[in-house]
This record gives structure tokens, sequence and C-alpha cells, in this order.
């Protein structure tokens, strides 16, 4: 077999594993756009993902695209029967405003009052791609950032219907996003508390997986915060890209001035061995759940032990997602306060809001 076989063989296998299509379906759309694997994959998504959910007048939702892949090996099988659904009329409500329809032990009282001088923030790979039950799980979002109210929010794998769902509900946020096609990244900040100086998103030179790092300079308060946000590059064989990626987020937070305070919040999918392999993490910079004292009830954010939403026949216990905290060097410093998951009741429709938990966590300022 020579080169440009193996190559192209690896790009129908790196495809097949972010769309959940088979081979020759890989193939076919590599081909069409000369092996270019980003315009592989905006082709596709352009062409199978519908809407399942309409935010502009509710009407009843189109058929559901058939099931897109993850950043996860799935069973081989056939893909999940197509259904309809049927969305409510939608107005623009105020998150905040909004009666939560999840439970959850932890209360948003201390949160609520503008004068709180706590800054909270959730991180969560919300799964977009894929789109069963994907209406319920994106309220099941909404309900959770309603009753929490952070102050800022991070978000992966959004696809275009879910991100204009959430800006619809969320009118007490402002909304950035890491792209307008295929899947992407996105920041959430708090309108009363939060005020956006500038963003920007840097790409990843030689990402397979339409990757980038976004990034905000905000004031929180008064103070000068640079927040970060990314999907780092998914799958055990694609360490060195990941790895590469993470040395540019480590070199972003190195550059950041030192009146600012840096955090970082993303689905990484990390082993700490390769963050061992790219030096560890920078001077002056903590992992916040390592910060917090390990603690074991929120170390899994990819749990297929405890989380359905994938029927997969193996158990994998993962800690991808991870928040990454630099200290301002000249002013008060703010530091790691409280952290859990978030995500873990199931919804109406017998589902999770997404197959990762979600983090929550606090910082004394």
């Amino acid at each position: 077999m020579d080169e440009l076989e193996q190559t192209r063989l690896r790009r129908c296998d790196e495809f097949s594993t972010i769309t959940g299509s088979d081979s020759a379906v890989a193939q076919c759309y590599l081909a069409e756009n000369d092996w270019d694997m980003e315009r592989a994959l905006n082709s596709f998504f352009e062409a199978d993902m519908e809407s399942v959910f309409d935010v502009e007048d509710g009407e009843e939702g189109r058929p559901v695209s058939k099931r897109k892949g993850t950043d996860r090996p799935e069973r081989t099988g056939d893909a999940p029967e197509k259904k309809r659904m049927h969305s409510a009329q939608v107005d623009c409500i105020d998150l905040t405003e909004e009666e939560p329809a999840c439970s959850s032990s932890t209360s948003s009282k201390e949160n609520e009052s503008d004068g709180d001088s706590k800054l909270s923030i959730i991180s969560w790979n919300v799964d977009g791609l894929d789109t069963l039950s994907l209406a319920e799980r994106a309220r099941g979002l909404c309900s959770y950032l309603a009753l929490y109210t952070p102050d800022v929010v991070f978000l992966q794998e959004l696809i275009p219907s879910y991100a204009q769902y959430v800006k619809k509900r969320a009118v007490s946020y402002l909304f950035i996003e890491g792209n307008e096609e295929g899947y992407f990244t996105g920041l959430m900040l708090k309108k009363s508390r939060v005020k956006l100086q500038k963003s920007e998103i840097i790409s990843y030179p030689t990402t397979q997986m339409m990757r980038n790092l976004l990034c905000a300079q905000v004031t929180f308060l008064g103070k000068e915060v640079y927040l970060m946000t990314s999907h780092l590059e998914s799958c055990k064989d694609q360490a060195t890209e990941r790895m590469k990626q993470l040395g540019m987020v480590f070199q972003k937070i190195k550059e950041a001035p030192d009146n600012m305070t840096v955090i970082f919040g993303g689905d990484t999918n990390l082993r700490d061995s390769e963050v061992a392999k790219v030096g560890g993490l920078p001077a002056g910079v903590t992992d916040v759940w390592e910060d917090l004292g390990k603690q074991e009830h929120c170390r899994y954010t990819w749990d297929t032990k405890t989380n359905s939403n994938k029927s997969v026949s193996y158990v994998s216990r993962c800690r991808f997602d991870r928040i990454y905290l630099r200290p301002s060097k000249t002013e008060s410093r703010m530091a790691s306060e409280h952290m859990t998951l978030v995500g873990m009741e199931k919804l109406d429709c017998g589902r999770y809001t997404s197959d990762h938990w979600g983090i929550y966590c606090t910082f004394t300022t």
C-alpha cells in the first residue's frame, strides 16, 4: 500500500469517527472535496443536519437527522430510527427567570444577587452532534443554567440549531460562538456581571476535527479576566495533535498580562500522561479539580458506567473535562472555592442532558 493510499484510509477513519458514518460515506465526501478534511466535514454537516427544533415559530419539528458520530467509537450497527418532534411556541425568556425543570441538591441562591463577589462557571460538552432527544436535552441545559445562574458558561460540541435555541432563551447572556457551521464551542457571559472587552478565535493549524481556541477578555466586577474554552482533538490515537493543541493553550495562558486572571475550561480529552509529556502545567497554573483535593465524586466527567446516553458495550471513566486557573500576578488573587458535577439527573425523555457531565465551580475574588 503506497503512502497516498494510507493517508486517504486514515482520513476516512477520522471522518467516520467524527461523523459516525461508514467508510463508504467517508470516502464519498472526502473524494468530492479533494480529500480536504475540513471541507468534507462541512459538506457532510450542511447536507445532513436538519434542525430538530424551530426556535422562530414553534412549528412542528422536522424529522430528526440520522445520528452523527461523537468523539468516541460507537458500537457497530444501524443508526437509531428517525423520529419526529414537536416544539412548543417559543418566546424570548430570561434564563434567570425560568423555572428549572431539573432538580439538584445545590441551590442557586448564592448567585442570585448581582452583589455576590464570587465568580461562577459552568463548562459542558453538550453533545450537540447526537440529535436524539436534542430538543429535550437543550431544554435540560437551560434548566441547569436557570438553576445555577453562572456568570460564565463554556460550551463545547454545539451545532447551529442548538446555539440558536439557547440564545433565544438566554437573553440575560451575551453569546459568543467559536464558529458558525459544523460543530463548535461557545462562551456565554452574564450581561449584568461580566463585560466583554474583546474576543478572538485562534486556529489549531493541524487539526483534523475543526477544533480551535475561543478566547474572551472580560471584566468581572471591575477585575480583568481572560477566559478560554476549547474542545481538544478527540480519540486515543490523536494524542500527538491533542498535546500540540494543549501546548498552544498553555502558551496563550503564559502570554496573558500579569494583571489578568486566566481561566480555561473545556473538553480536553486529556489523559494525565499527556499533560506530563508536555511538561506539566505552567508555573502558577492550577488544575481546579486537583487544587480542591481531587474529590472522587467529581473526578469522571465522561463515565459510561453511570451515563447511559451512549449505548456502548464497554465501560470508560475519564476526566476529559477540565478547568485551569492562573490567578492575577499583580491584583487580588482569585482562588478556587467549590466544584461539583451537573447534569446527573435523567430528563423526562429518559436521557441525560449530555453524554458528558457538566462542571460547575466557583471562585473567590
